[in-house]
C-alpha cells in the first residue's frame, strides 16, 4: 500500500493567481481528477490527499471535498483556513457541512507568504490553531526554514494539536552544505516535539534544476533521524514536482535518498505515518485502499 500524503489540483483561472509568475509554464494549466487517477494508476499509488493550492479562498474547499466525495482514491482533503481570522470554528462548521465534508482531515494557512518570521507566535494565530486542535484535525505547515523556530514554540504552545511539517520546511537543497547548515539545527528542535509529523514532500523543486537523489539524501537522512519513519510520510507534491520530475521519478528519488529501513519502516513513511496522522483508516471511507479503482 501507499499514500501520496500531498498533491494539488487546479483550474488556473479560478483564482490561482501565482501560477503567472515566471517560471511556472510547465504547471499553468488544469489538473484534474482524472489527471491524478492516471498518474496514480500508472505508479501504483492507492490513495491520497488534496492539500489547498494556494487560491486562499473558501470557496476551493468545496471544490475539492467534492472532489473527494467522488473519487475513491482521494482519501482525505487539507483545505485552506485563515487561522488568524476570528471565525475559525465556523468555517471548520461549514466546511463540515458541505458535501464530502466528512473527508475534511486537515487545514493550512499561507504561512510562507508572511513577511514575519515570528506569524505562528501572535496571538489571533495561536487562538486559531488551538480552535483546529479542539475540532480533531490536522494543521499542514507549509513555512520557509527561517519560520522553523516560531514552529516549534507554536507546537509546544498548542500540544494538543497535531502538526504537519509539509516539505520538510523548505530547506534550500540548491545551497548544499551551506542550505543544510542553517537549516538542520531549527529543523531538529521542531522535530523534538512529539506532536510534529513530517512530509517527505517538495524536495525536488528546492534543489537546482541539475538536482539528483544525491542532493537530496543528506536533508532526507536528518529527516529520519530526528522524526523515525513513523513520523515521516511521503508526498509527491505533484504537479509542482513537474517544474523538476514527473510523478514517478519523485518516488524513485525518494527511494534512492532513504538510508537502508525495515519493511516495516517503508511501510510507515509510504502509507502508515498518513494513515494515523490523518486518521484515514479510522474515517471507514474507502474500502478501495486495496488497490486504485478504475
Amino acid at each position: 500500500m501507499i499514500i501520496d500524503a500531498h498533491h494539488h489540483l487546479w483550474r488556473p483561472e479560478r483564482g490561482y493567481t501565482w501560477l503567472a509568475e515566471p517560471g511556472l509554464a510547465a504547471i499553468h494549466r488544469p489538473f484534474t481528477p482524472a489527471d491524478l487517477i492516471a498518474e496514480l494508476t500508472a505508479t501504483g499509488v492507492h490513495g491520497t490527499v488534496l492539500v489547498e493550492g494556494g487560491r486562499c479562498h473558501p470557496d476551493e474547499a468545496g471544490e475539492f471535498l467534492g472532489y473527494a466525495a467522488d473519487t475513491a482514491q482521494i482519501l482525505g482533503v487539507v483545505a485552506w483556513i485563515d487561522v488568524a481570522a476570528d471565525d475559525v470554528p465556523a468555517t471548520i462548521a461549514r466546511y463540515r457541512r458541505l458535501r464530502g465534508g466528512e473527508l475534511l482531515v486537515g487545514l493550512r494557512s499561507q504561512v510562507q507568504g508572511e513577511a514575519d518570521p515570528d506569524y505562528l507566535d501572535r496571538p489571533d494565530v495561536r487562538r486559531g490553531l488551538a480552535a483546529i486542535a479542539d475540532a480533531g484535525l490536522v494543521f499542514d505547515l507549509v513555512i520557509r526554514a527561517d519560520q522553523l523556530p516560531a514552529a516549534a514554540r507554536a507546537a509546544r504552545a498548542v500540544p494538543q494539536l497535531r502538526f504537519v511539517l509539509d516539505h520538510l520546511g523548505k530547506p534550500r537543497i540548491d545551497e548544499g552544505e551551506a542550505g543544510l547548515r542553517r537549516w538542520q539545527g531549527p529543523f531538529a528542535a521542531l522535530a523534538a516535539n512529539p506532536n510534529v509529523t513530517g512530509k517527505l514532500s517538495g524536495l525536488v523543486t528546492e534543489a537546482g534544476p541539475d538536482w539528483s537523489p544525491d542532493d537530496l539524501r543528506p536533508f532526507v537522512e536528518a529527516a529520519v533521524q530526528e522524526f523515525g519513519p513513523d513520523r515521516l510520510m511521503f508526498g509527491s507534491d505533484w504537479p509542482v514536482c513537474l517544474l523538476r520530475s514527473d510523478y514517478a521519478g519523485v518516488r524513485r528519488a525518494l527511494e534512492a535518498a532513504l538510508p537502508p529501513l525495515t519493511a516495516s519502516q517503508r511501510h510507515e513513511i509510504f502509507a502508515g505515518t498518513a494513515l494515523r496522522i490523518y486518521e484515514l483508516a479510522w474515517r471507514g471511507t474507502r474500502p478501495e485502499l486495496a488497490g486504485p479503482s478504475t
